[in-house]
């Protein structure tokens, strides 16, 4: 049985809660860039068990990660395999065969979405209003920035649709994370998530290296992506939205469009519309609303 819960800690957003959120950020918002690097030379199959795999490893090193977790709560972590981790991370590589870095992290500005109506189902209860508009600011922003992308490239709709959902999985995510990790602690339960989600995708990995190449330069970024951006990230994100709760828990993701922004084009000379920007402006509004008090 599903179900969720709120954070401990519901007031406004303290030192601890922004340290959390804004490092969430920066980590999450470069994985595009490193997933497009690494499809230079490997296939979305292999980038995706890599990282998992190296994701297990860094928190199988962690004391922590060893607490005991009760039988009936391991559906819960397997569903959370599946969800937070196998399936989007397999879902983004190929979207980014079609659409530019940039865009796949302004498109996750649609988790708080997924995570609030989700939670309003499991909870059976509505959120403040402030909250509520700051999230519909923040689904709007991110559709002023995608329009323009998608109607330049006649695949752009197929990446669009899988970070969408993608996007939906991380919100289901976030409200089945937000018991476990009250329970257990972050690196207990992602260390299991995670390990579940390197085994089921092992096979499909080993698969794909066969169309893969291993230059230094792709290889390096999925290195990168799965001991920093899977192993640390994910404890990082469980931790906040087990202390915020999964309503303002998603607000981490409004973020992440600016670091993917000014990482795509810097690095990968990808080209931002002034209304791409002034849809990130809206988003930023949207988290500010929504990071206020909740109760």
């Amino acid at each position: 049985m599903l179900f969720t819960a709120q954070g401990t800690q519901l007031g406004p957003f303290g030192l601890l809660e922004w340290a959390l959120l804004t490092g969430v950020a920066l980590i999450w918002g470069s994985s595009y860039l490193l997933i497009e690097i690494g499809l230079e030379s490997l296939t979305p199959l292999t980038i995706t068990w890599v990282r998992s795999t190296l994701g297990f490893l860094v928190l199988v090193a962690l004391p922590a990660a060893r607490t005991r977790i009760e039988r009936s709560d391991y559906p819960r972590v397997v569903l959370l395999g599946f969800t937070w981790v196998a399936v989007p991370f397999f879902l983004f590589p190929i979207a980014l065969q079609h659409i530019d870095s940039a865009l796949a992290g302004m498109l996750n500005a649609l988790v708080p979405i997924f995570s609030t109506s989700i939670a309003v189902v499991l909870m059976r209860s509505l959120p403040r209003l402030r909250i509520t508009a700051g999230i519909l600011l923040g689904f709007a922003g991110a559709i002023v920035i995608s329009v323009p992308a998608v109607r330049e490239s006649a695949l752009g709709g197929w990446g669009v649709l899988l970070v969408v959902l993608a996007t939906f999985l991380y919100g289901t995510s976030l409200n089945v994370a937000v018991p476990l990790q009250q329970r257990y602690g972050a690196p207990a339960v992602m260390m299991r998530a995670i390990g579940v989600a390197a085994v089921a995708t092992a096979p499909f990995g080993l698969a794909g290296l066969s169309g893969s190449q291993w230059r230094i330069g792709p290889a390096l970024a999925v290195i990168v992506l799965g001991i920093v951006n899977t192993g640390a990230a994910f404890v990082i994100m469980t931790s906040f939205v087990g202390r915020v709760g999964p309503t303002r828990g998603g607000v981490a993701v409004y973020f992440i469009p600016i670091v993917a922004i000014v990482l795509g084009v810097t690095f990968r000379s990808e080209v931002v519309l002034p209304v791409q920007w002034a849809g990130t402006g809206v988003v930023l509004l949207g988290a500010w609303l929504a990071s206020r008090r909740e109760a």
